[in-house]
């Protein structure tokens, strides 16, 4: 009886894929789903003020529903799926550094209603993988930005101007790895390498997980 019972209660709580709502692995994204995830090409996507900047995957399909689900629908677990994808596709870059891992950091607005920074837990699941130092506080967001989707680039940089502040004093002295969700058109890593490069930090590279 107690193994009928038990096999139940399995049965009921199991997780589901997110992806696909099947419950055989009881993961949040299970080994199917996340294999048709698809890697970019492994070179930088573009090249801001000296700084390259990597692109993952493209924004579509099991990647698209990845993102949003993290960002917007409080699925946190889903971090640990978009940091192993992001490892993976760093791994093969082949560039040999520690790192100092920053993401974009939220406005406290933001963070009041999201409850999280979603790229904050990406970033605590990427160090697990690669053995880096996350550093939440060497970058502030001081200005509370509007979306970034529907703004054109021009307007993008605008809305940018002087939105993050760097604290030198935070600094850990490594060279720093950005990242990031959507990387459109780069304004936001630009406005990040321009402070960065006020207080005299230079050696950076970007990472974001898809590109539109």
């Amino acid at each position: 009886m107690k193994k009928i019972l038990s096999s139940l209660l399995d049965l009921i709580y199991r997780k589901k894929c997110y992806f696909c709502g099947k419950s055989k692995y009881s993961v949040k994204m299970c080994p199917k789903c996340y294999d048709e995830l698809n890697f970019a090409d492994f070179h930088a996507n573009r090249i801001i003020d000296g700084v390259n900047i990597y692109t993952c995957g493209l924004y579509e399909k099991n990647l698209q529903k990845l993102i949003r689900g993290l960002k917007y629908h409080k699925q946190s677990e889903l971090a640990f799926y978009l940091a192993k994808f992001m490892y993976e596709y760093f791994e093969k870059l082949g560039i040999e550094k520690q790192f100092q891992v920053v993401p974009v950091p939220l406005h406290k607005n933001r963070v009041k209603k999201r409850k999280y920074n979603h790229m904050e837990l990406v970033a605590e699941e990427f160090c697990r993988l690669s053995g880096f130092t996350h550093n939440f506080e060497l970058i502030k967001r001081i200005k509370d930005t509007k979306p970034q989707y529907k703004l054109s680039r021009k307007e993008r940089m605008k809305n940018l101007a002087d939105a993050f502040v760097v604290d030198k004093e935070k600094d850990l002295r490594l060279p720093i790895l950005l990242i990031d969700d959507i990387c459109t058109t780069g304004s936001t890593f630009e406005e990040m390498i321009t402070a960065l490069k006020k207080e005299g930090i230079t050696d950076i590279i970007c990472l974001a997980s898809s590109n539109p």
